[in-house]
């Protein structure tokens, strides 16, 4: 298996792609609204990616936030309130907040599994801060890192349960950029104290989870030539060193802007500084040649991750069953009446 995941270009698995795909062996894959349809066709197409890699376990993995991060929408499945809303019922009454983040976790994870995705790029653990630029926004849950982190274990004790693996990102913070790394490079300036204390500290505390995703975000008081996710010095001093993150870890989309270079040299980097995966997400095939080109294999610490991930998802399933899921949309109605 190559340390990359990729994308496709549209509903339907082209020849070209199928092609690729079985030359190039990535670990899996990643859906897009792009690649949506109706639940048959969606169903059809991650199939058909598993086929091109022979591989029937290769993960395939969706975006399935709620709010405004949604790839599967109305009619066809659930609106899903955006983690703001968890975390204002969370501000009011705790208790409630937790259930309703594990109870809309688990109606999330049924609607990913339905077309055969197995992993959803979730819970976001970064912190709404005042100068938060909106491609964060709502989907933050709140501004206290304890908050974020409570609500980030519900979201992905919810998506284990039913069979999902969730992914802690962007790891070490996103919540201080001003601008939208998808254009540019976000500058934090903040002090390593105060990184510390709040933006590492909810990835700390979940910092057990099998999988990540980085953040594409340069902090001066890390490393000030260097956006993390092509930071040696990030990658091992703060993911795996303070943060303490042993799991899977996973580049942002290297399609983003806020990286420089080209396409191969992005993702070169990242491999290099230290994460397992190469994650592009466009479908482009020359972008996705380049990436192919400037990564190997995954590493034997790669596959350990993985592996481990794959048993830790096995010992926390529970999933309720088609009955047990109507329970729960009712009960998540009762929480929070216009989202359930």
């Amino acid at each position: 298996m190559r340390s990359v995941i990729l994308g496709c270009s549209g509903p339907d698995l082209t020849a070209d792609e199928r092609a690729f795909f079985r030359d190039a062996d990535p670990l899996g894959f990643i859906l897009f609204a792009r690649n949506v349809e109706t639940p048959e066709q969606a169903g059809r197409l991650v199939d058909e990616l598993r086929t091109s890699v022979g591989r029937a376990e290769a993960p395939v993995l969706i975006d399935q936030e709620g709010g405004r991060v949604a790839r599967l929408k109305p009619p066809h499945w659930r609106k899903a309130p955006p983690a703001r809303r968890l975390g204002e019922l969370y501000e009011r009454d705790p208790e409630r907040g937790l259930e309703a983040t594990r109870l809309n976790s688990r109606l999330l994870a049924a609607d990913v599994a339905s077309i055969g995705c197995d992993v959803d790029c979730l819970p976001v653990l970064d912190i709404a801060f005042p100068e938060t630029h909106a491609v964060i926004g709502d989907r933050a849950y709140a501004a206290a890192p304890e908050a974020v982190a409570a609500l980030g274990r519900a979201a992905a004790e919810g998506l284990l349960a039913e069979g999902v693996m969730p992914v802690i990102k962007h790891i070490p913070g996103h919540g201080r950029a001003t601008v939208d790394s998808h254009h540019a490079l976000p500058h934090v300036d903040a002090s390593r104290d105060s990184l510390e204390r709040q933006d590492f500290l909810p990835f700390r505390l979940l910092s057990d989870l099998p999988w990540a995703m980085t953040a594409h975000v340069l902090y001066d008081a890390i490393d000030a030539d260097a956006a993390l996710t092509v930071s040696a010095r990030g990658v091992q001093e703060i993911v795996r060193g303070h943060i303490g993150f042993d799991g899977l870890l996973l580049s942002d989309d290297l399609s983003m802007q806020a990286l420089g270079g080209s396409l191969g040299e992005r993702a070169a980097g990242a491999v290099e500084a230290g994460c397992d995966i190469a994650l592009h997400c466009n479908g482009q095939m020359d972008e996705m040649r380049a990436v192919v080109g400037a990564v190997g294999r995954m590493t034997p610490s790669a596959v350990r991750r993985f592996e481990a991930g794959r048993q830790y998802l096995a010992r926390h399933r529970a999933p309720l069953g088609a009955a047990g899921l109507v329970d729960a949309r009712k009960r998540l109605t009762a929480l929070l009446p216009e989202w359930g």
